[in-house]
C-alpha cells in the first residue's frame, strides 16, 4: 500500500470530497551511485559555498534567484509568506472535454483515495459524472511549496490527478516543422498505413519489459557474484537514410510478415522400428524356411 503524501479535498462549488493523495507509479530502476572506479567507496557530494569557502550545514541553505545582476536570497520563512491559496485544496476552475487537454501539458500522476467513510459518496459522484460526460476537471494544487495547475480525471475506480505545465511553459514548436511545401503521395500513405496494421497485430502494451533495466540487473548480480554476465542478444541497428520511401515501407511489410509467419515443421524422423523393417530385403517366393 502505497503512502499517502498528500491529504486535503477536492472542492467543486460547495461539494467537498476529502482525498489523499499517492504516487500513481512505481520506477523499477536499479539505483546508482557515484563511487570510486578503484575501491568501490561513495563519492559525496558537499554544499560549498562559492564566496567563502566553507561547508554549508543545511539548515543554512536558502534559495536564490538572479535578476538585473543582482540576486535575491529567500529564506524559508520568506517563502512561507508566498500566497498559496489552493494549499490543502484541490480547487477545480471548470470541467472540459478530455480531448481539450494536450499530452504535452500533463507531467506527473497520482491517485486520489476517499479520506475516510463519509468521502465515498461525493467521490463516487465526481467519478461517475465526469465518467458519463466524458470530461475532465482542471484544478489547481499546492504541493509542497510549488502551486500547479492540474488535471483531474477517471481512472477504472479511481480519480487521478496529473500535474501540468502552465500554458505559457510549453514550447512554441514555430520553426520546428518541417516545410509545408512537403507533401506525401496517396500511394505512400496507403502503405504507410498497411505498416501499422502490421507492427500493430497482437501488440500486448502489458507484456513489455524494459531490457535495459534487466540487463543492468543481471550485470549487478554478476559483479556481485564474481562471475560473468550472461549473453544478451544484440540490439537491432538504426535504420539508415532512407532513399526509396516506397522500398523502405516495403520492405518494412515484407519484414512484418515474415515475423509474424509461424516456421515450418520439421518433417517427422523415422522410428529406428521403421527403419529396420525398411532395411530388410522381402523373402523370395517358394524359400524354405529352416526350423
Amino acid at each position: 500500500m502505497p503512502r499517502s503524501m498528500w491529504k486535503g479535498a477536492i472542492g467543486f462549488g460547495l461539494v467537498s470530497v476529502p482525498v489523499q493523495l499517492v504516487p500513481a507509479v512505481q520506477e523499477h530502476g536499479i539505483q546508482l551511485h557515484q563511487v570510486h572506479d578503484e575501491d568501490g567507496g561513495r563519492i559525496r557530494q558537499e554544499r560549498i559555498c562559492d564566496s567563502c569557502g566553507e561547508i554549508v550545514d543545511y539548515e543554512h541553505v536558502a534559495r536564490g534567484a538572479d535578476r538585473d545582476g543582482q540576486r535575491a536570497v529567500l529564506t524559508d520563512d520568506l517563502m512561507a509568506e508566498l500566497p498559496l491559496p489552493s494549499k490543502k485544496l484541490i480547487d477545480v476552475l471548470a470541467f472540459i472535454d478530455a480531448d481539450e487537454i494536450d499530452p504535452l501539458q500533463l507531467d506527473k500522476p497520482y491517485l486520489l483515495q476517499p479520506e475516510g467513510p463519509a468521502a465515498s459518496k461525493p467521490y463516487v459522484l465526481l467519478r461517475e459524472t465526469l465518467r458519463q460526460t466524458n470530461r475532465v476537471a482542471v484544478t489547481k494544487i499546492a504541493l509542497r511549496t510549488k502551486e500547479s495547475l492540474a488535471l483531474l480525471r477517471v481512472h477504472g475506480p479511481l480519480l487521478a490527478l496529473h500535474t501540468m505545465y502552465w500554458p505559457d511553459e510549453v514550447r512554441d514548436p514555430a520553426g520546428l516543422a518541417p516545410p509545408a511545401s512537403v507533401t506525401v503521395r496517396p500511394q505512400e500513405m496507403q502503405m504507410a498505413a498497411s505498416l501499422m496494421e502490421r507492427m500493430s497485430e497482437g501488440f500486448d502494451l502489458d507484456a513489455l519489459v524494459d531490457d535495459y533495466q534487466e540487463a543492468l540487473r543481471e550485470l549487478v548480480e554478476s559483479k556481485v557474484d564474481k562471475r560473468r554476465p550472461a549473453p544478451r542478444a544484440e540490439t537491432a541497428p538504426a535504420p539508415g537514410n532512407i532513399v526509396d520511401l516506397m522500398a523502405a515501407l516495403k520492405a518494412s511489410i515484407d519484414r512484418a510478415d515474415q515475423e509474424d509467419t509461424p516456421p515450418a515443421k520439421a518433417p517427422a524422423k523415422k522410428t529406428a522400428g521403421k527403419k529396420a523393417a525398411a532395411s530388410r530385403t522381402p523373402a523370395k517366393k517358394g524359400a524354405k524356411r529352416t526350423g
